[in-house]
């Protein structure tokens, strides 16, 4: 590595875009993913579908708890 750079030439911003979705990437334990894996496709949907019904209806218990 060099001690220093020059950034003089720069844009700031140039690949910035609000827009931009972020995409987490999720490591199961290979128990839960083969039976999330064998639910999926006993219901025929992707494995996603089924984790992201799971997720939003915890999150609906949770709101449910934690508001006054």
């Amino acid at each position: 590595m060099k001690d220093e750079y020059d950034f003089s030439g720069g844009e700031r911003g140039k690949f910035y875009h609000p827009q931009a979705a972020l995409e987490l990437p999720i490591y199961l334990d290979p128990d839960s993913a083969k039976f999330l894996q064998k639910l999926a496709a006993e219901k025929g949907v992707d494995v996603e579908t089924i984790v992201n019904d799971w997720i939003r209806k915890n999150i609906a218990l949770v709101e449910t708890v934690i508001q006054p």
